[in-house]
């Protein structure tokens, strides 16, 4: 069973960056698929961008695509979020996500279908 912790979120002036962090525990680490997804306070929670094992695919809301690059270190057992050019409206706790995956071709849009889930980060982005 995995657990998920993130890290690296904080305040940021619009136009900057940050990365997010979340390093798992767990032999099979590099047979997770896995994802961010974010919620803004008062709203439901959103798919950020995806990554399926080995880091062979990455997908990508449209909301983010060109601005935010989903990565993994399968040796330091951890994902990223490196996030550039934000905006105001990309403040929001931020959720990693995780699967076993038996292809290493998939990836997951949808928080139904991930099975392991870390407490959250908070990114704010002030105007």
């Amino acid at each position: 069973q995995a657990q998920l912790v993130e890290s690296g979120g904080g305040l940021v002036q619009a136009g900057g960056s940050l990365r997010l962090s979340c390093a798992a525990s767990g032999r099979t680490f590099s047979s997770y698929a896995m994802g961010w997804f974010r919620q803004p306070q008062g709203k439901e929670r959103e798919f950020v961008a995806a990554i399926s094992w080995r880091g062979l695919r990455t997908y990508y809301a449209d909301s983010v695509k060109g601005r935010f690059t989903i990565s993994r270190d399968d040796a330091k057992r951890t994902m990223y979020l490196q996030m550039s050019s934000l905006k105001p409206e990309d403040t929001a706790l931020y959720y990693c996500a995780a699967v076993e995956s038996f292809n290493s071709g998939l990836y997951y849009t949808s928080a139904y279908e991930y099975r392991y889930w870390g407490q959250g980060t908070q990114v704010t982005v002030s105007s």
